[in-house]
């Protein structure tokens, strides 16, 4: 996991790059060896096998190399295969004397040894390799790809062994050096226009931090085993070349209790239910707020409905609302440090309770049903504040913000392309809460411009009826534990809800496959274990 790694974008990278470069302490020469040296570490320590020298015919690569400083990476690592016997092939796209000074000097050096072929896109290839090394465009790419599908095509199917039986044809493993050629390093989004199969890499190997497009979008899926390489940089400047974004990390002191403290210390959370037979997200959510440590939750029917919720966990209350007044009034006491409005409550209901929810300035949690009674009602977005936090999935944010759903779903014309990151910062910034917009890569934006994502594409199984209202309950507990008034720097909605996203999935992970929403609850002990709370 990244757990608190910063993650970067292009233009973060190469200002850190040049940096580092200015201040005399490095050369780029030498960054571009350490580069193609990381790779080659990477390959011999994935697969240990290719250490060892066959007996009888060698390991054999195949890298490809573009026209930038990727290329002059790709034609280091060739270098060093071959110093360790292995039969190397170089096919190069681009002009050499068009090269960047540093990437031509180890074209050249790779002249003196080997051969250098012409990626030619108009001739089928044939490749025989046990790893190819793709190190065209890296994180310059900036264009679609199009003129490649072709290329790429006859790849897939090396890869796949599927040209007509022709076994002789094969690729065991593909490497990307920083990103897949035709992935966006900004967005995580494929740049090409046309239908293309889909290379699945083994590994991708980066340098120095992740990039944005390694851990949203259709990245972690294309990148395989993500290896983020140290060539020796200094520490990240990236906060004074854009917004800062992290991948979400937790600590054990975020969820400690202290030893002399009760109940109340710890916070009173209220969680809205809705009518009768839609009572069980509310629960989850419910039974999530107790487990991570909220000293009381609430369950709030309405009265006709209280019958329902009459079941375990005995620590849980129950309270009957029925209308916005009796929230109201309830809300007086200053004990109740957050509620929780959406799951299982209905449109109607929540639409009508939301004023209420807003005017008492709580921590607030506002998911599912409360987001599309949000959508139909735009006078009271007005009313959201920074103790909010919303948690759409992709289908209720395109209802909540239609302008920015509709920008992301567009086929990118360029990079850097316009990514989940974005739409999540620019929802928050237009709102004035806190946005997480769930998915295999959750992105959860503060109205300040910070941002942190969590990719939890190795589990699965957390895409089940309920998941959701399970994070909705995390949140929820953990925001009442940490009430506004009590705040500190480091005690925000916005870091709370990125705390309960690790949490959310930390308890899957714990559990593995067969897992139901009602699961999750009860790992979080587990979990709290694990973290040595």
């Amino acid at each position: 996991m990244l757990g608190g790694t910063e993650i970067l974008t292009t233009a973060q990278m190469r200002a850190i790059e040049s940096a580092a470069i200015d201040s005399g302490k490095v050369t780029g020469l030498e960054l571009m060896e350490r580069a193609g040296a990381a790779v080659v570490d990477a390959i011999l320590a994935k697969w240990p096998e290719y250490a060892e020298r066959p007996e009888k015919f060698p390991w054999r690569a195949t890298v490809l190399c573009g026209p930038g400083n990727n290329g002059g990476d790709g034609f280091v690592i060739a270098r060093l295969l071959a110093g360790l016997g292995w039969e190397t092939t170089v096919e190069f796209y681009g002009d050499a004397d068009r090269l960047p000074a540093d990437a031509r000097l180890n074209y050249d050096r790779w002249c003196k040894i080997g051969k250098v072929y012409p990626l030619d896109l108009d001739v089928q290839q044939r490749f025989k390799a046990d790893v190819l090394v793709d190190a065209l465009f890296g994180i310059g790419l900036s264009r679609p790809v199009d003129a490649f599908c072709d290329y790429f095509d006859d790849i897939y199917a090396a890869v796949n062994n599927v040209f007509g039986g022709k076994s002789a044809t094969t690729i065991d493993r593909l490497v990307a050096v920083d990103v897949p050629s035709f992935l966006c390093a900004d967005s995580g989004r494929v740049l090409s226009r046309e239908v293309m199969p889909w290379l699945e890499y083994d590994m991708t190997v980066t340098f120095h931090r992740p990039k944005i497009g390694h851990v949203i979008g259709d990245g972690p899926e294309l990148c395989g085993a993500l290896v983020v390489a140290d060539i020796g940089l200094f520490q990240s400047r990236s906060d004074h070349v854009g917004d800062f974004t992290r991948a979400v990390s937790v600590r054990a002191s975020d969820f400690a209790k202290h030893a002399f403290s009760h109940k109340f210390d710890h916070g009173h959370a209220l969680i809205i239910a809705g009518g009768i037979g839609h009572g069980g997200a509310a629960r989850l959510s419910a039974r999530a707020a107790l487990r991570v440590g909220a000293g009381l939750v609430t369950l709030c029917p309405p009265k006709s409905a209280l019958i329902e919720h009459s079941g375990p966990p005995d620590a849980l209350m129950r309270r009957a609302v029925d209308d916005a007044a009796t929230l109201a009034e309830m809300l007086t006491d200053k004990r109740i440090s957050a509620l929780c409005i959406g799951p299982g409550c209905g449109v109607d209901r929540a639409g009508a309770l939301l004023p209420a929810v807003l005017e008492s300035g709580r921590h607030c949690v506002l998911d599912a049903d409360a987001l599309t009674a949000l959508a139909g009602k735009p006078d009271l977005l007005p009313g959201l504040h920074k103790n909010c936090v919303l948690t759409p999935h992709a289908g209720e944010f395109a209802r909540l913000f239609p302008d920015l759903a509709e920008r992301l779903a567009e086929l990118p014309e360029r990079g850097p392309a316009y990514s989940k990151l974005d739409a999540a910062r620019q929802a928050s910034a237009r709102c004035g809460a806190v946005v997480l917009l769930k998915g295999p890569d959750t992105v959860i934006a503060g109205p300040d411009g910070r941002a942190e994502i969590h990719s939890a594409y190795d589990v699965p199984w957390l895409a089940t009826a309920g998941s959701g209202d399970v994070l909705a309950g995390l949140i929820t507990g953990l925001l009442a534990r940490n009430p506004p008034e009590y705040a500190v720097s480091y005690s925000t909605a916005f870091q709370f809800a990125a705390n309960a996203t690790a949490l959310h999935a930390a308890a899957a992970r714990r559990f593995g496959p067969g897992l139901i929403a009602d699961d999750l609850p009860d790992q979080i002990p587990g979990v709290f274990r694990d973290l040595a709370v």
